[in-house]
C-alpha cells in the first residue's frame, strides 16, 4: 500500500526527488503531458465556447493505467509538475485522467530540486490555479486554431506540407525582413585614420575621430603631416564604474551560452534541463530576474569566502518585462558553494556559466580609471588625435564575469582597454606610422538563434517555454536554415605615412562570412509574403504581443478564456473564408527573368516541390519538346535572381571529364551540388564549385569516397546485394534494404552468414517515425494535412488536384538529386 504518490514530469527529476522524501513516498513519473487535443476533427466545438476534447496520447496509456493504480491504492496524490502554466496544465490534466479525488489530492510546487524546496513544498500545499490551467488552454487552442485553419489555405494557394503559426510565421518573418535588409544595403565607404607614436620605448596608439569620405580627402590629411611635430595637449581622467548583469533569464542564459559556449539554443534547454532535475540549478524556464534572501545569502557567503567583504554589493534585480511573474527566480545554482556540478563537460560548462553570472550578480562594481588623451599635430590645429586607456583600480565583479554581446551590438568589439604608456602634457611624440584605411559600412548582422530569441522577448513575442520550440519548428518546417556561408573577397586601400614618405597599397579581405546564422529559404519569402498581404493580424508583431499579454491577464484571472478566443476567432475565420478568392497565380513567387539569347525561349524563376528552379521553355505537346530545369544555388532568391545568374545555372549539369571510361558529370541538386559518375552520386563539399571543379578533383573525390566505403564495408553477399555487414559510428551492424539491423553480442561480424542477417532483420520490428513527448510550447501546425471543418477548429478540405500528364520540375529534380 502507497502512503504518499508524488506525481512529476520527468523520469530523471522522480530519481533525485525520491532520494529527499524517505519510504513513505513514491515518486512517478507522467513523461510530461498525458492528454492532448485529438488530430481529428473533433477537437475543438467552437459553437459552445470553444470547448476542447483531450484524449490519452496512445503513448501514455500504459503510464496513464499504472498512475491510476498506484493513485487508487494511495492515501494521497502528490501533483508535483512544473511551477508554470504548462505544469499547472499537466496537473489538472492527471486530475482529470486519473479520476483524481480532491478530498486526498495536493498540488505542490518549487523552483528548485532540493530537500529543504521539496519539503517545504510538502508542507505547503495547493489547489490546482485554474486560471493558469485556462491560460495554458487558451495558447493551445488558439495555435491548433490558426494552424489547422491557416495550413491548408497555404496548401492550396502555394504548396502542399507548408505550415503556418501564430509564433513562428512571425519569428519566419523577423528572418525574412532582415534578409531584404542586408540585400538592400549599399556599402559605402570611408577612410579611418589611425596612428602609432613611440614613447620611450612603448607604443601608443591613436586615432582621429573624423573619418574621411574619400581617398583623396585621406590622401590631402596624410600630406600635411608630413614633417609635423606630435605634442600630447591634454590629459583627461575619469573615474568609471561597471555593474555586473543581472542573473540569467531563459532568454539571456540562451543568449549568453550561445556566444560563449556555441550551444544552440535547443541544446542550451536540454542541458540546463537535467542541471535542474540533478538539482544543481533552479528552474530553467523563467522571466525574472529575481533571487531569493536565500540564494542571496549563499551568494554573499561564496563571495566573503572566495574574494573578501570588499567584494560583496547585495542587488536587488527587477524586470522590465511587464508580463514577468516576480515571484518566480532567475537561473542560478542551488548552493553557490559548489562549483563541480557534472562529469560531464557540456553540463560542467552551463553550470560555471550560470554560477559566475549568478555570483557577479552580488559582486561589487569595477572600479575604472579611464584616460583621453588628446594628441595635437603641429601642422594642422583644427585636427586632433586621441587615444585612451583604461586602468582597473578594483576588479570588482571583473574577477569573475564578463558578459559577451552580439555582433550587431553597440561596443561588440570593445573590452577594458589596455594601460597606456607614461604620458605628461607638453610632451613630444614621434610618430612611427599613420594609416589611412578603406572602411565599408556593414550591413545588419543576420540572427543566431540566440539574437532572433533577443530580438522576440524584446517585442513581447513567445514566453520562456516557447523560445527553443520555436527556433527549432521554423528550421523543421523549412522556412529557415542555420547555415555558415564563406564570404567574398573585396579590394580595399591603404595609404601609409612612414618616415615623411606616403605609399597606397591595395588589399584584400573577406567579406560577408557567416557563422552558424539564419537564412530564410525562397519558401520562407513566398509565404511570409502570402501572410502579410492577406492575414496581417496573424503576423503582425504588436498583435502577436497583445496575444500573448492577453494569456497573461488569462493567467492572472482577469479576462475569461472563453471571450478573448472569440474575439480573435471571428475576424480570423472570416479571413480564412474570403482567402478563397485569391488566385493561386498571384502568390507563387514565379518571376520572368527574360530570354534566353541563344535560344530565344523565356526563362523561369519558380518555386517548386523540392525548392527554388529556373526554367528555359515551355513543354510543347506537338513536337514532346520538354523545358529545360536547374536549381538554385544556396545563398540565391527566387526574388532577386538575375537573367545572368540563371544563364550561369543553366551550364550546369557539365561534363568535367572522363574517369574510368565513364564521363563525370557535375550539377546541382536536391541536396546541393555532385559529380555524378557511372550512376553514382558524390556530395561536392563547400571547397569545390560544380561551375569550377576539374577533372583531377573529381577524381580525388570519388577515390575518397571508394576508400571510405571499402573500409566501411565488413561483408557482402553476391547472391543479394541488399544485405551488407556495415562499419558504423557505433560499430558493426546489417544494412538489409532499408532496414538498419543490430548484430547480437557475441556474434562476429565478418562470421556472419545471408542467411543469419535475413534471420536478424526479419526479427527486427520496422522503425517507426520519431516520435517522443512534446515539448512545452506552441504545438502550432500540423505537419501532415488534417481532415478539416470549420466548425471543428480545422478548414475544409482542398479539393483534389487533377492528375496533370506534364513533366513537373519536381519530377525533373528528384531524377537526378544524389544520394546524401
Amino acid at each position: 500500500m502507497t502512503k504518499n504518490l508524488v506525481i512529476v514530469e520527468s523520469p530523471a527529476k522522480a530519481k533525485t526527488i525520491e532520494g529527499y522524501l524517505g519510504k513513505d513516498f513514491t515518486v512517478k513519473s507522467s513523461f510530461g503531458h498525458v492528454r492532448d487535443l485529438p488530430k481529428g476533427n473533433n477537437a475543438i466545438d467552437i459553437e459552445h465556447g470553444f470547448k476542447p476534447t483531450y484524449v490519452v496520447s496512445s503513448d501514455k496509456k500504459e503510464v496513464v493505467a499504472q498512475l491510476r493504480k498506484l493513485a487508487k491504492e494511495a492515501d494521497m496524490v502528490w501533483l508535483a509538475s512544473d511551477d508554470d502554466r504548462e505544469g499547472e496544465a499537466i496537473s489538472w490534466h492527471l486530475t482529470e485522467a486519473l479520476n483524481l479525488n480532491d478530498a486526498k489530492t495536493r498540488r505542490i510546487v518549487f523552483r528548485e530540486i532540493t530537500k529543504s524546496a521539496i519539503l517545504n513544498a510538502i508542507s505547503t500545499p495547493r489547489g490546482i490555479d485554474m486560471d493558469l490551467v485556462n491560460a495554458q488552454q487558451a495558447r493551445r487552442i488558439l495555435d491548433r486554431l490558426v494552424g489547422f485553419e491557416l495550413s491548408p489555405v497555404l496548401w492550396k494557394k502555394i504548396k502542399t506540407g507548408l505550415s503556418a503559426g501564430r509564433v513562428q510565421s512571425v519569428a519566419v518573418r523577423l528572418v525574412v525582413e532582415r534578409e531584404r535588409e542586408i540585400e538592400r544595403h549599399q556599402a559605402e565607404a570611408s577612410f579611418r585614420i589611425t596612428a602609432s607614436f613611440d614613447v620611450q620605448g612603448k607604443t601608443l596608439e591613436a586615432e582621429l575621430p573624423t573619418k574621411f569620405k574619400t581617398e583623396q580627402e585621406a590622401q590631402a590629411f596624410l600630406q600635411q603631416c608630413v614633417g609635423a611635430d606630435y605634442t600630447i595637449e591634454n590629459l583627461e581622467k575619469k573615474p568609471l564604474k561597471r555593474s555586473p548583469a543581472p542573473p540569467f533569464t531563459t532568454s539571456t542564459l540562451q543568449q549568453e551560452a550561445s556566444r560563449k559556449l556555441y550551444f544552440s539554443v535547443a541544446q542550451t534547454m536540454t542541458v540546463a534541463q537535467r542541471l535542474y532535475e540533478a538539482g544543481k540549478i533552479s528552474y530553467m524556464r523563467t522571466d525574472s530576474l529575481n533571487l531569493s534572501e536565500e540564494a542571496i545569502q549563499g551568494a554573499t557567503k561564496e563571495i566573503n569566502r572566495s574574494f573578501g567583504e570588499q567584494f560583496v554589493k547585495v542587488r536587488h534585480f527587477k524586470t522590465k518585462s511587464a508580463g514577468a511573474q516576480e515571484a518566480h527566480e532567475a537561473i542560478r545554482p542551488t548552493d553557490f558553494s559548489q562549483m563541480i556540478a557534472s562529469s560531464d563537460r557540456n553540463e560542467q560548462r552551463l553550470y560555471e556559466l550560470i554560477w559566475k553570472r549568478a555570483i557577479a550578480s552580488q559582486m561589487a562594481d569595477a572600479q575604472i580609471e579611464k584616460t583621453t588623451v588628446t594628441i595635437g599635430v603641429s601642422t594642422q590645429p583644427n585636427q586632433k588625435l586621441q587615444a585612451t586607456g583604461e586602468v582597473i583600480k578594483f576588479e570588482g565583479f571583473l574577477k569573475v564575469y564578463i558578459e559577451s554581446k552580439d555582433d550587431d551590438e553597440e561596443g561588440a568589439d570593445e573590452d577594458v582597454k589596455g594601460m597606456l604608456p607614461p604620458l605628461n602634457i607638453g610632451q613630444e611624440i614621434s610618430l612611427r606610422q599613420m594609416l589611412g584605411t578603406q572602411r565599408f559600412t556593414r550591413p545588419a548582422a543576420r540572427y543566431t538563434e540566440a539574437s532572433l530569441v533577443k530580438k522576440l522577448e524584446e517585442m513581447g513575442i513567445g514566453r520562456p517555454s516557447t523560445y527553443a520550440p520555436t527556433i527549432s519548428t521554423i528550421q523543421k518546417r523549412g522556412y529557415v536554415e542555420k547555415d555558415t556561408r564563406e564570404g567574398k573577397e573585396r579590394k580595399y586601400q591603404v595609404l601609409t605615412l612612414k618616415s615623411d614618405n606616403i605609399t597606397t597599397q591595395t588589399k584584400t579581405e573577406i567579406t560577408g562570412a557567416e557563422k552558424a546564422k539564419l537564412f530564410p529559404t525562397d519558401t520562407a519569402m513566398v509565404v511570409n509574403d502570402f501572410l502579410v498581404e492577406h492575414f496581417p493580424n496573424v503576423i503582425d508583431y504588436s498583435f502577436t504581443a497583445r496575444v500573448e499579454a492577453e494569456f497573461d491577464e488569462i493567467a492572472q484571472g482577469q479576462q475569461q478564456w472563453e471571450t478573448m478566443l472569440d474575439q480573435f476567432y471571428q475576424k480570423f475565420h472570416q479571413r480564412i473564408e474570403s482567402s478563397e478568392s485569391i488566385n493561386r497565380a498571384d502568390v507563387s513567387g514565379a518571376r520572368e527573368l527574360g530570354t534566353d539569347p541563344a535560344t530565344g525561349k523565356t526563362i523561369l524563376a519558380k518555386l517548386g516541390r523540392y525548392g527554388p528552379y529556373v526554367q528555359l521553355g515551355e513543354e510543347n505537346e506537338e513536337t514532346g519538346e520538354k523545358p529545360v530545369y536547374a536549381s538554385l544555388r544556396k545563398g540565391q532568391f527566387v526574388e532577386s535572381l538575375t537573367l545572368e545568374d540563371a544563364l550561369d545555372l543553366f551550364k550546369l549539369p557539365r561534363i568535367v571529364g572522363t574517369f574510368e571510361d565513364k564521363e563525370m558529370t557535375a550539377a546541382i541538386g536536391r541536396f546541393g551540388p555532385y559529380i555524378r559518375h557511372e550512376g553514382k552520386f558524390y556530395s561536392l563539399p563547400k571547397t569545390l564549385d560544380p561551375m569550377l571543379v576539374t577533372a583531377d578533383e573529381a577524381i580525388d573525390l570519388i577515390q575518397a569516397k571508394r576508400k571510405a566505403d571499402a573500409e566501411k564495408l565488413i561483408k557482402s553477399f553476391d547472391e543479394n546485394p541488399d544485405i551488407q555487414v556495415l562499419n558504423g559510428r557505433y560499430g558493426p551492424y546489417i544494412v538489409a534494404g532499408k532496414k538498419n539491423v543490430k548484430i547480437p553480442k557475441g556474434k562476429e561480424p565478418s562470421e556472419l552468414t545471408l542467411q543469419e542477417c535475413l534471420d536478424l532483420a526479419e526479427a527486427t520490428p520496422e522503425k517507426k517515425g520519431r516520435g517522443g513527448f512534446k515539448k512545452k510550447a506552441d504545438s502550432e501546425a500540423p505537419a501532415k494535412k488534417p481532415a478539416a471543418k470549420a466548425k471543428a477548429a480545422t478548414a475544409k478540405k482542398a479539393p483534389a488536384k487533377k492528375a496533370s500528364t506534364k513533366t513537373t520540375a519536381a519530377k525533373a529534380a528528384a531524377k537526378k538529386k544524389p544520394v546524401k
